[in-house]
């Protein structure tokens, strides 16, 4: 049976068809549900294999990226997340989907459900970033990212996607515990150290993505939704091919396939 996929959609929510093309491209069956469907209980959480909170600007991105969101998560709905973080079962956030992640302490996990310890704050650039980046793959722990050693080449579009931690935690103990799943790199596939245009956002360690402590909940700022087919790159019309974000989305549907 194809794991079932459930799509969270919020007001202001834009990239939910795209990942449920990803989706169904990787195998899943994907099911876009509001919230509200969630809590008349005309949906269940239960039914489900996997767990996507897409991109876009989830209710208007009042009080700040993704804040919103997070408040229904950990007000709304914090036993029902809870348990399908700690059941193993894959989890995706992506851009506005990972900042809700962060925000409600899901992402990076080290202190629990409505206790963040990150925030993705406003681009050091000051400005909107949208164009298009490349990743490198880096953590075996990530079930996400276990085994791709290709790049993904993919679009940003955001205004706060900067990674932070609190003050006070050491960005050493995310590389120690190999939670940092993507970081931005140059196209030839080195480090970007920093540099803009490589880091679109000033990020920390150049992560453009992080795990959990198991390593089932993904939370990213690219899209890698919008690189599924090689055409949509910029780029394909002067031959490249290949570095698709359907590898994640692959890898994460294979391990919903174990609680179906």
């Amino acid at each position: 049976m194809k794991p079932r996929a459930l799509i969270l959609h919020a007001t202001g929510t834009n990239r939910d068809h795209d990942v449920a093309d990803a989706l169904e491209m990787a195998g899943a069956q994907p099911e876009i549900c509001h919230l509200n469907q969630l809590r008349q209980g005309e949906r269940r959480w239960a039914d489900y294999q996997m767990l996507v909170i897409p991109g876009g600007f989830s209710y208007a991105d009042a009080l700040g990226a993704g804040r919103l969101f997070a408040l229904d998560l950990t007000a709304l709905f914090r036993d029902e997340v809870s348990r399908f973080v700690e059941s193993g079962k894959p989890v995706i956030g992506i851009c506005n989907g990972f900042q809700a992640l962060v925000k409600a302490g899901i992402l990076p996990g080290i202190d629990g459900l409505g206790k963040p310890s990150a925030t993705l704050t406003f681009n050091q650039s000051g400005h909107f970033e949208c164009r298009w980046v490349t990743l490198a793959p880096r953590s075996s722990l990530c079930l996400w990212t276990r085994g791709l050693e290709e790049p993904i080449d993919c679009p940003v579009a955001h205004g706060e996607g900067r990674f932070l931690l609190q003050d006070g935690i050491d960005p050493s103990v995310l590389a120690a515990a190999d939670q940092i799943a993507l970081i931005y790199c140059c196209p030839d596939g080195s480090p970007a150290q920093g540099a803009y245009p490589a880091n679109p956002n000033g990020s920390i360690l150049d992560i453009a993505g992080i795990c959990s402590p198991r390593g089932n909940v993904l939370g990213l700022m690219p899209h890698p939704e919008n690189h599924i087919h090689p055409h949509q790159h910029p780029h394909y019309w002067r031959g490249l091919r290949g570095r698709l974000g359907l590898a994640l989305f692959r890898n994460g549907v294979m391990y919903a396939k174990d609680f179906s």
